[in-house]
C-alpha cells in the first residue's frame, strides 16, 4: 500500500494552556481543540453546545419562494410528489420531508428512482408517471439541480418544481419555482455544508417560521443518519443535528432504525457517529443498490414493529450481497492491472468491466483509493451504454476533472470528492486518456494523514478516554483523534484470530506498551522484532469485568527516520519515468541506476528469500532515508524484466537459480540510459 504523508498539528501550547483556563476545559481536551483550529473562547463554547445556533432558513436563496408554493399546494389540497434518492442521504431526506407534509395533512406521495434501471436524479419517465398519478407540484431532495431538461417535461405536463439539493451548480438553473442549493453563487446564508438532508430540515424549519427546536425534537434521528451518510463536515449546525440525533438513535424512538441496530448487531450498546456510519448506513445504501430504495423509505416510516424487522432483515441481506459483488468487482479490476501493469502509474485510475453491478462500482472506487491513494473511476457498460462512479482524495476536484471531458458524457454530476456519469462504452478508452491529460495540468496532492499531537507512551492510560469522547460525534470535520508515537521499538509481532491481525509489543524510554493492527496478515507483516517505528494511532476505551482500560489501535505505521517528503516525490519521478513523460535533467540524475546498484537490490533481496510490504520499508532495509525509492523501484522493475524477480499481490519472489542476465537485454534499462544522455 503507498505511503500517506504524515503530517503532525502544529500546537501552540501556551494558547491551549489559555484556553483551558479561560473556559475550564482539561488541559489535554483543550490542546486538541487547538490543534484542530478552535483557539478562542467563543468557539469552546459553540463546540461544546447541543444548542448551536441555527441560521435563518429564509437566508438560504429562493427559500421563500418554495415555502410560498409549497403552502399555496397545502391550502389547494394539490398532490405532492417527494422526489428522492437512492442513497441513505437521499432515503433519509425522503422520508423526513414526506412524515412532515404528511403530518400536515397534504396529499402526498414519495418517488424514488430505481438506481439501476432509471439512475440518479429526476427522468422524463419518473415525470410522466406521476403527471399520469395527478401530481400538482413536484419538491426534490437530494437530487434536481441538473435537471434541465426534466424540469422542462414538468412544466409541458403542466406540473411544477421545487428544487431542493447541496450537489454542485452547473451554469445553468433547472426550470422551477424555487431552487434551493446554498452552493448557488448567489447564496448568502452564514452555513452551507448541510447534506440534502440537511436541506430538506432547513426547508421544514422554513414551512414552521423558522422553528427548529420541534423539528430536531422529531425527526433529528433522521436527520443524523443522512448527515453522517454524506460525510459532510461534523461542524457548525452539522454538529449539533448529529449530536442530537445520536441521543434520539439511542433512545430507539424511530421503530425502523431501531430494528436496523437489531439486525446489525449494534442494539446493546450505545451508539456513536462511527456506530451509525458503519453499522446503519451501509445497510440503507445497500437496498438502494441492489434493489428499489422504496423498502428502505417504507422501513424508516414505518409504524408496525413487525414490519420493520421483516424489512431490516431484507435490508440486511441485501448488504451481504452487496459485499460479494463488490469483492468479486474488485478482484477483477485487480486483474485489470495485473494484465496492463502499465496502468498503476496513471494519475488517475480507470477500470471498466462488462456487466459490473453499477450499484456498488463507487464502493469499489473508494476502495481502489484507499489501496492505491489515487483518484479511481469505475465504470460497466452492457457494451453499448455505460456508467461510471468515481471518488478521489483531498485536494483533487474529481468533479472538476470529469466537467473536463464532458464532451464524451451524456450526463454527470456530484461532489469534490466524489462524482458519477453517463458515457457511451466505446468512449471509455478517450475518457482514461483525457481525464488523465487533465490530471497531468493540475498540481496532484500527496494523500495525507493528520496527527493532532505527538504522545509520549509513558503519558497513555485509561484517563485520556473520557476526554478524547468530550469531542464527540467524530466524523468529516472534527475526526476521531489520531496520535504520533514516534520511535518506538518493537519487542515482538504476535498473530491474532489465525493470523488476520497482528500485536505489536514496544516500548520507547523504559515504557512499554501493546497495540493492535487489524486486517494485517501476520505472515506478510514487514516489520520485526529490534526495527525502529513511528505509529500513528487511535485510543479507545476497553470495559471488562468492570474495569475500564485503553487500548491502542494502529492507524498506519512507518520506519522511524523516514521521510515522507522525499519518499513521495521519489515515487512521483518513479511513475513519471514509466509513463515515459519528459523529466528535467537533475530529476533524471535522481533516477540514474547503474549494474552495482541493481547487484545490490538483487543481493538483499536473495538474502531476505523476496520481500513482502510497501516499497518505502524496502528502501528502509537498503539503506535510505526514502529518496532513493525511483531507484530501488527502477532496480526491481529491471530485474522483473530479465526473468530474475517477480511481482504479485505486493510481494516479490525470486525466480529459481541464479543466472547470468546482461542489464543490456534490458529495454528499461536502455530507456533510462538515453534519458540519462
Amino acid at each position: 500500500m503507498p505511503r500517506r504523508k504524515w503530517c503532525v498539528s502544529n500546537l501552540d501550547k501556551e494558547k491551549a494552556s489559555e484556553l483551558s483556563a479561560a473556559c475550564s476545559i482539561d488541559p489535554f481536551a483543550s490542546l486538541l481543540l487547538v490543534s484542530r483550529g478552535i483557539t478562542s473562547k467563543e468557539e469552546v463554547e459553540e463546540f461544546f453546545s447541543s444548542d448551536a445556533a441555527f441560521c435563518d432558513p429564509f437566508s438560504i436563496r429562493d427559500m421563500d419562494k418554495a415555502v410560498e408554493r409549497i403552502n399555496r399546494a397545502l391550502e389547494q389540497n394539490e398532490k405532492i410528489a417527494v422526489y428522492g434518492d437512492y442513497d441513505a442521504d437521499g432515503v433519509t431526506a425522503s422520508s423526513l420531508l414526506y412524515l412532515y407534509l404528511e403530518m400536515l395533512g397534504a396529499d402526498v406521495v414519495c418517488y424514488i428512482p430505481d438506481r439501476e434501471a432509471e439512475g440518479y436524479g429526476l427522468n422524463i419517465r419518473a415525470v410522466e408517471t406521476l403527471a399520469a398519478d395527478s401530481v400538482k407540484l413536484i419538491v426534490t431532495v437530494d437530487n434536481g439541480i441538473s435537471a434541465i431538461a426534466e424540469a422542462e417535461r414538468i412544466y409541458e405536463l403542466g406540473m411544477e418544481l421545487v428544487v431542493t439539493d447541496h450537489h454542485k451548480v452547473g451554469s445553468v438553473l433547472p426550470k422551477a419555482e424555487a431552487v434551493v442549493d446554498p452552493h448557488r453563487e448567489d447564496d448568502t446564508a452564514d452555513f452551507e455544508d448541510w447534506a440534502g438532508v440537511g436541506v430538506a430540515f432547513k426547508l421544514i424549519c422554513a414551512l414552521s417560521d423558522g422553528e427548529s427546536e420541534e423539528i430536531l425534537e422529531n425527526f433529528a434521528d433522521l436527520i443524523a443518519v443522512g448527515t453522517i451518510a454524506d460525510i459532510v463536515p461534523l461542524t457548525g449546525e452539522n454538529r449539533t443535528i448529529v449530536r442530537r440525533g445520536i441521543e434520539k438513535i439511542n433512545s430507539g424512538e424511530n421503530i425502523g432504525i431501531k430494528a436496523l441496530r437489531e439486525v446489525s448487531g449494534t442494539a446493546e450498546k450505545a451508539l456513536g457517529a462511527s456506530g451509525v456510519a458503519f453499522g446503519i448506513v451501509p445497510r440503507i445504501n445497500a437496498i438502494g443498490r441492489l434493489e428499489r430504495a422504496d423498502k428502505a423509505f417504507e422501513l424508516l416510516i414505518s409504524q408496525n414493529e413487525e414490519r420493520a424487522k421483516e424489512i431490516a432483515c431484507e435490508i440486511d441481506l441485501a448488504n451481504a450481497k452487496r459485499q460479494e459483488f463488490e469483492q468479486q468487482i474488485t478482484l477483477e479490476a485487480q486483474k485489470q492491472l495485473e494484465q496492463n501493469p502499465e496502468r498503476a502509474f496513471d494519475r488517475v485510475l480507470v477500470f471498466d468491466g462488462e456487466g459490473w453491478h453499477g450499484g456498488v462500482i463507487g464502493i469499489v472506487a473508494a476502495r481502489f483509493v484507499d489501496r492505491y491513494l489515487k483518484p479511481c473511476v469505475v465504470i460497466t457498460s452492457n457494451g453499448v451504454s455505460a456508467k461510471g462512479s468515481g471518488r478521489s482524495i483531498e485536494g483533487f476536484s474529481l468533479y472538476d476533472a470529469i466537467n473536463s471531458v464532458s464532451d464524451l458524457l451524456t450526463h454527470f454530476g456530484g461532489h469534490t470528492l466524489a462524482a458519477g456519469f453517463g458515457i457511451r462504452a466505446g468512449d471509455i478508452p478517450e475518457f482514461r486518456r483525457r481525464i488523465n491529460e487533465y490530471a497531468k495540468t493540475v498540481q496532484m496532492p500527496f494523500a495525507s494523514l493528520r496527527l493532532d499531537c505527538r504522545l509520549k507512551p509513558q503519558f497513555i492510560s485509561a484517563e485520556l478516554i473520557p476526554v478524547i469522547e468530550s469531542l464527540e460525534p467524530f466524523g468529516a470535520g472534527n475526526p476521531q483523534p489520531l496520535f504520533g508515537l514516534f520511535d518506538m521499538t518493537i519487542n515482538s509481532v504476535q498473530p491474532l484470530k489465525g493470523g488476520k491481525h497482528v500485536r505489536l509489543n514496544l516500548t520507547k524510554d523504559r515504557a512499554n506498551i501493546t497495540a493492535l493492527k487489524f486486517s494485517t496478515p501476520f505472515d506478510s507483516f514487514p516489520y520485526r522484532r529490534g526495527d525502529r517505528v513511528d505509529l500513528a494511532v487511535r485510543l479507545e476505551k476497553n470495559e471488562y469485568m468492570g474495569q475500564t482500560k485503553v487500548s491502542i489501535y494502529i492507524k498506519d505505521i512507518r520506519m522511524a527516520g523516514t521521510d515522507d517528503e522525499k519518499y513521495l516525490r521519489s515515487v512521483r519521478l518513479y511513475e513519471k519515468i514509466r509513463r515515459k513523460e519528459s523529466v528535467r535533467p537533475e530529476h533524471a540524475a535522481l533516477a540514474k541506476v547503474d549494474r552495482a546498484f541493481v547487484a545490490s537490490v538483487y543481493r538483499f533481496l536473495k538474502n531476505e528469500g523476496g520481500f513482502s510490504g510497501d516499497s518505502d520499508i524496502l528502501c528502509y532495509r537498503l539503506g535510505g532515508d526514502g529518496s532513493n525509492a525511483c531507484r530501488v523501484l527502477l532496480s526491481v522493475d529491471i530485474l522483473c524484466e530479465l526473468g530474475i524477480l517477480k511481482k504479485a499481490d505486493g510481494k516479490i519472489t525470486l525466480c529459481g537459480a541464479d543466472k547470468k542476465v546482461n542489464l543490456a537485454d534490458s529495454g528499461l534499462m536502455a530507456y533510462l540510459e538515453s534519458i540519462a544522455k
